[in-house]
């Protein structure tokens, strides 16, 4: 793809073309941004960027990040400060560069070497799991973006949460971890329970046990959520959440 300088359009370049980076780069693009690069390492996620990403070349991080002015770090929690202090000491960011990490634990303190080269720090969880295709686009669409900025760019990380479907809510720097530690929760307990479920219903006999379970799972765990949810507060067209500053998983992997 041949980046685009149409008003507000950005030149988007992605590290890591695991079920997470490959997915939000896919929805960056249909927000009408142009696609510079992405880097994959691995064999599956070689083909997962052909398959989601088929036009957008496959390329060494030094030159993705040199092509583009919104670098998007889609890596696990665990690699994305190494990655950052690395390229920093290698002289990889540039000034006025946006840098868009996804993992749910931090906040933008992880871009620190970053930001002191100029760059843009800026970070958003969506609050789903993935699978790595395009089913994932659809189910964008209404997720909670985690999302944490300095005051003065904060705008534009909701914005971006915005164009890929989800509605942003602003988690400040000392609650990502807590934040992590909620989405970790969910998403570990709800699968052990199912996993526990059906295998009960299988030790019986129950050839299909998922399909059984379903509606008494959504409708139960939607009975709970409801319970958590009065309704958004608005606050300058931002919503807040306790423990936010005013204004919605998975890190991501190669």
């Amino acid at each position: 793809m041949v980046a685009d300088r149409r008003a507000g359009r950005l030149g988007v370049g992605t590290i890591g073309a695991g079920r997470v980076g490959a997915v939000l780069a896919s929805a960056l693009a249909g927000a009408g941004h142009a696609l510079t690069g992405i880097s994959a390492v691995s064999d599956a996620s070689r083909e997962r960027a052909a398959a989601m990403l088929p036009d957008v070349p496959v390329l060494p991080i030094p030159e993705i990040i040199e092509r583009s002015e919104l670098v998007l770090l889609a890596v696990p929690a665990d690699e994305l400060a190494p990655l950052v202090e690395g390229l920093a000491a290698a002289g990889a960011w540039r000034p006025g560069q946006l840098v868009l990490h996804t993992a749910a634990r931090y906040g933008v303190d992880v871009l620190a070497p970053a930001l002191r080269s100029g760059a843009i720090p800026l970070a958003i969880h969506p609050a789903m799991t993935f699978t790595g295709t395009s089913i994932d686009l659809t189910r964008l669409a209404g997720t909670w973006f985690a999302v944490t900025a300095p005051a003065p760019v904060l705008p534009i990380a909701q914005a971006l949460a915005v164009e890929m479907g989800g509605e942003p809510f602003v988690v400040a720097e000392e609650d990502r971890g807590a934040y992590a530690d909620a989405v970790d929760t969910a998403v570990s307990f709800s699968s052990a329970i199912v996993d526990q479920a059906a295998g009960i219903l299988e030790g019986i006999g129950v050839a299909r046990a998922g399909s059984v379970l379903a509606s008494l799972v959504r409708s139960s765990v939607e009975n709970a959520l409801a319970r958590h949810d009065p309704g958004p507060t608005v606050d300058g067209g931002a919503t807040t959440i306790d423990g936010a500053d005013d204004a919605r998983p998975s890190g991501g992997d190669r």
